[in-house]
């Protein structure tokens, strides 16, 4: 009798997962803040690189409001989400994440993190409309 042959064992040390699991959540969000847009605010956002300066324009007005950063941090994800859907839909890109974080990767190679952009707004030193200008930029270089 021949001794038994082991089962091969696959492991898998790749961390990045490309569409559709990455973009599943963001994909979500940007879609929530779109219909949030429009029937709470009356604005409407079109996945146009154009329709960010909207966004910027809202997030400003949140923050001179005052609004605590913990009352808006879903608001800011889903603008951030929606920043990154119109990357990937004006270059080509996909969603890519880690350890609960979403990046976008351009053709390029390059990775952006639009969530943290809509946080760098709130704050006064971020803008959605000029990271997508950058990204579709660099992205046709």
């Amino acid at each position: 009798m021949a001794p038994a042959v082991p089962a091969p064992v696959c492991v898998t040390t790749f961390h990045e997962t490309t569409r559709p699991n990455a973009a599943t959540k963001p994909v979500r969000w940007a879609a929530d803040t779109v219909a949030a847009m429009r029937e709470g605010a009356r604005v409407r956002l079109d996945y146009s690189a154009q329709s960010l300066w909207r966004v910027d324009r809202m997030i400003d007005e949140i923050r001179r409001e005052g609004a605590p950063y913990a009352a808006v941090e879903k608001a800011l994800r889903g603008f951030g989400a929606y920043a990154g859907e119109v990357i990937v839909r004006q270059t080509g890109g996909e969603w890519w994440t880690s350890g609960g974080d979403h990046w976008v990767r351009t053709p390029d190679g390059r990775m952006w993190d639009p969530m943290d952009e809509a946080r760098r707004c709130f704050l006064g030193d971020g803008s959605l409309r000029l990271l997508c200008r950058d990204a579709v930029a660099k992205s046709t270089q």
